[in-house]
């Protein structure tokens, strides 16, 4: 089965960075997209980052200029560069990931970030 697992979470004062990154287990196929969405209480699930295997990378407006999202070049690895954290960026993070031939989509688990002023 296609596992993802997160990584990179943590802790850090606004203004400061962080690197997530994810890698998936489970298939030999490449994923077609993968991407980043976070979550906080109270909150629906919003996309932060995407990046197709070919295409461009779209973020959304609140972190567009501050994060970076690439892929590794480990097969169906990502990383989610992020700087000048914003206490509002504070919640869990988690990978996403799309085979769209292949077993569809998956999430991973989660990874906490937090940001304190």
């Amino acid at each position: 089965q296609v596992q993802l697992v997160e990584s990179g979470g943590g802790l850090v004062r606004a203004g400061g960075s962080l690197r997530l990154s994810c890698a998936a287990s489970g298939t030999a196929l490449n994923a077609d997209a993968m991407g980043w969405y976070r979550q906080t209480p109270g909150k629906q699930r919003e996309l932060v980052a995407t990046i197709p295997s070919r295409g461009t990378t779209r973020y959304t407006d609140s972190v567009r200029g501050r994060f970076t999202i690439s892929r590794g070049s480990a097969k169906n690895t990502v990383t989610l560069q992020m700087d000048s954290l914003k206490p509002e960026d504070t919640g869990v993070y988690f990978c996403h990931a799309v085979w769209v031939l292949g077993s569809g989509a998956h999430w991973g688990q989660g990874t906490q970030v937090t940001v304190f002023s």
